[in-house]
């Protein structure tokens, strides 16, 4: 899993605060009720990390499962949603034997790599969606709106701060995925300062190859552009 989402883990209210999470949330609530969701509607997300996203949307739902590679996420997860369920599965095979009105995904898809990988989440996904459900993809960037940049951020509590440099790159245009290099540093109380380094990989696809995949695994497919200018891929089974 890497640092930042097992040995860091306990971080990830200083590292991603739940409140940075409401305008985006608020973007994607409209849109689950602008689809119109049925009494004792359900919902799944896969790659649900800290469950900062869930926070906003499980009022809206009778059930919600939350899925996530790091039982260390999930673990920070169920303190901030307690009323959820919880399962340690990966996105591409997790089975939990059920479907659910509402199948979501943020920013934890661009962990899919390969276009295999990614087509294989999205007939996983349609295994999980009931007829007449909604689907909800938020990668990052597509092929065509990928640009190299950094970031940073991070906060404090009464616990610990952290603070981290976020470097994406795209060594090689040819293949199928980018760098982002993360630095963090932080601290407990009044401890010293620690530092460490990671890399990730992450997908990059076209607009074109995400419509295809999620038209294949059997979707209607309409997208729309959030106030990140991100382009959400929404995804309805009939």
């Amino acid at each position: 899993m890497g640092i930042m989402y097992d040995d860091l883990a306990k971080w990830w209210p200083v590292l991603s605060p739940v409140a940075d999470y409401a305008e985006e949330a608020g973007f994607f609530g409209k849109l689950i009720d602008d689809f119109g969701l049925p009494a004792n509607a359900s919902m799944i997300e896969f790659g649900a990390g800290g469950g900062n996203n869930a926070s906003y949307f499980k009022s809206r739902f009778n059930e919600v499962l939350l899925t996530d590679l790091s039982a260390d996420m999930l673990a920070i997860s169920a303190q901030l949603n307690p009323e959820c369920a919880h399962a340690v599965g990966d996105m591409r095979t997790f089975d939990a034997a059920a479907t659910f009105d509402v199948v979501f995904i943020h920013d934890a898809i661009d962990y899919m790599t390969t276009l295999d990988d990614l087509n294989v989440v999205f007939r996983n996904v349609y295994k999980h969606c009931k007829t007449d459900g909604l689907v909800m993809l938020v990668p990052d960037c597509t092929r065509e709106t990928y640009e190299a940049s950094t970031d940073h951020g991070g906060s404090d509590s009464e616990e610990r701060s952290l603070r981290f440099l976020e470097w994406s790159y795209d060594p090689d245009p040819e293949d199928t995925h980018t760098v982002v290099e993360y630095v963090f540093a932080f601290r407990e109380g009044d401890g010293p300062v620690r530092s460490e380094h990671e890399t990730h990989h992450c997908g990059l696809f076209s607009r074109e190859q995400w419509i295809a995949g999620l038209s294949g695994a059997g979707f209607v497919v309409t997208t729309v552009i959030d106030s990140y200018e991100r382009e959400v891929f929404l995804g309805r089974r009939y």
